[in-house]
């Protein structure tokens, strides 16, 4: 099975086009464990939320290392918890790095901040969006993991994200 992550800033549709590629292909899907996470808390998140967060994040991802599909596909992954880290708390809980680095993927999804930006709750960094881009790619290159950017509005980008993908069956 080939782990596709689906990474990118906030309301760049990674999570659209994470089910979108789930379901053309007919594979399984990992939601972002942070959004359900967060939807229960009673109070602000904090620092010690993140590991939290994390584990439950590869926790889901585990479920499916046994099953019997081409791929899987990560709506993010812990380098997304490791950049939300830095930004509120300017610095990553070890454990999380040390995960970062064990893990592998077969290819990442860059999703491009070509979108319109979409308010909801739990999206805290809407005039970032340039800084925050460039911090996740930044991120893909430094650590020499494959990925292509995801960009367009619609169709193309959903077509561009398939084609690619189809491309490494």
């Amino acid at each position: 099975m080939k782990k596709i992550v689906i990474i990118g800033p906030e309301s760049t549709g990674k999570t659209a086009l994470t089910k979108q590629l789930a379901e053309h292909f007919h594979c399984p899907m990992v939601a972002e464990y942070a959004r359900s996470y967060i939807d229960q808390l009673d109070r602000p998140y904090t620092q010690d939320d993140l590991l939290t967060i994390a584990k439950g994040q590869l926790s889901l991802e585990d479920e499916f290392q046994y099953m019997d599909a081409p791929f899987l596909f990560c709506d993010t992954d812990l380098r997304v918890i490791k950049i939300w880290s830095m930004i509120k708390y300017r610095e990553v809980h070890p454990w999380i790095l040390e995960q970062i680095e064990k893990r592998t993927y077969h290819t990442y999804l860059l999703t491009d901040i070509d979108l319109p930006w979409a308010p909801d709750s739990q999206r805290e960094h809407p005039q970032y969006r340039e800084q925050l881009f460039a911090m996740y790619q930044a991120e893909l290159e430094s650590s020499e993991v494959p990925f292509i950017l995801i960009s367009g509005i619609g169709l193309p980008r959903y077509e561009k994200a398939v084609k690619f993908v189809s491309s490494i069956v």
